[in-house]
Order: C-alpha cells, then structure tokens, then sequence
C-alpha cells in the first residue's frame, strides 16, 4: 500500500469475535466500578470498540506509521531541537548509566567524566565558531536562540550600536522565532509567503 492508497480504519477491519489480546487471571479483588466512582459514570454497556486479532492490529498500525514521515526515512530540513537525526550509536551512548544516572545535585567530583566532555566540546565548538567563549546551557532549540539574540543584543550594546532593533521573520517560521525576538526586545518585521510558501522577495525589498 502506498501513500495515495485508502488505508481502511481500525473500526472497518473489525470482526465480531476476534481478539487481539490475553491477560493473566485477576489476582486482586474485583471491585463495583459503581461504588468507586458513582453509578452515574459508569457505562450501561460495554464500548464499540474494534474487534481484531493481535496481527491485525500490529500490522494495521504498523502500515499506520509508515505513512508518517521520519528522520529515519526521509530528510527533515528544519534542523530544530527535536526533529534531527542523531546517530543510533550517540543513542545508546546517552543510555549509558554514567550519563542516564546523573543527578543535577549530586557532587560535582562523582561527575568528572562528564564534564570534561562538556569541556572538550565548549572547547571544539570555539575552535569552529572562531568565538571566544560559547555556552552549553540552553536546554531546547527556543531556549538557544532566544539566548543568541539575547547575545547579538549585548554585542551591539557594547558597540555603541543602538539601532539595529529589528529582527525579519517569514509568516511560515516556527512560532517560537518571533517570540524569542520579542521576549530578547526587538521589534518583529514579518516577510510574507509567495504561492510556494517560499519568501515573498518583493515583500521583503519593502
């Protein structure tokens, strides 16, 4: 099946009588659902809910995800702090325990292995940006470029350059982007979208 294809719905694959799953004997002592929650919340008969076997089900949703589109399938531009691809092997080093264990409170000498990783990449990443210093410390993609306009701001100020208070912004650019220029003090000059949703050039000459 492909993309253009009509998937049929979970409800239409139903067959009465089917199920798609098997769950071990109460061990607990079964309850009034009417005496926990009211009688009044309580269902008078049972939901129409789809009737499948298990491989029904895994593959309906499985050919389900297909359709999605994923940084493993396909090539994402955006590049912001969630939909990227890392590398798998970066995956399983991040599930590490001395990286998955750590503890923001803990003493700084029991987490020496990772901050001399945060070290050497501040250091490497000066090495490339030609910077003096660079910081670690946003924790999201609006968090980091809220805190650069935050700097272009300060590097500005100390240039005695006080008129450089406007940011341009694309009508089709994340919502955080104009939010970060607003919250950092710029003034937001919003770019249209031409018919392809590509910058309307003769918008952006005015």
């Amino acid at each position: 099946m492909n993309n253009s294809e009509t998937m049929p719905l979970v409800f239409e694959r139903s067959v009465p009588g089917r199920v798609g799953y098997s769950l071990p004997e109460r061990d607990v002592p079964e309850l009034d659902l009417a005496d926990l929650f009211g009688a009044t919340y309580v269902r008078e008969k049972p939901p129409a809910l789809p009737e499948l076997s298990e491989l029904e089900l895994m593959r309906h949703y499985t050919t389900l995800s297909n359709h999605n589109f994923g940084v493993d399938s396909g090539f994402y531009p955006l590049g912001s702090c969630t939909m990227k691809y890392n590398p798998k092997i970066n995956e399983k080093v991040a599930r590490f325990p001395g990286f998955a264990n750590i503890h923001p409170y803990q003493p700084e000498e029991s987490v020496q292995g990772a901050m001399e990783l945060l070290y050497d990449l501040q250091e490497s990443l000066v090495e490339i940006t030609g910077m003096d210093e660079v910081t670690l410390q946003p924790a999201a993609g609006a968090h980091g470029e809220w805190t650069a306009l935050m700097l272009i701001r300060a590097f500005h100020e100390a240039n005695g350059d006080h008129h450089r208070t406007k940011v341009i912004i694309p009508d089709s650019a994340h919502g955080t982007n104009p939010a970060s220029a607003s919250v950092a003090g710029f003034e937001i000059i919003t770019v249209k979208s031409n018919a392809k949703g590509l910058v309307d050039i003769d918008d952006l000459k005015v």
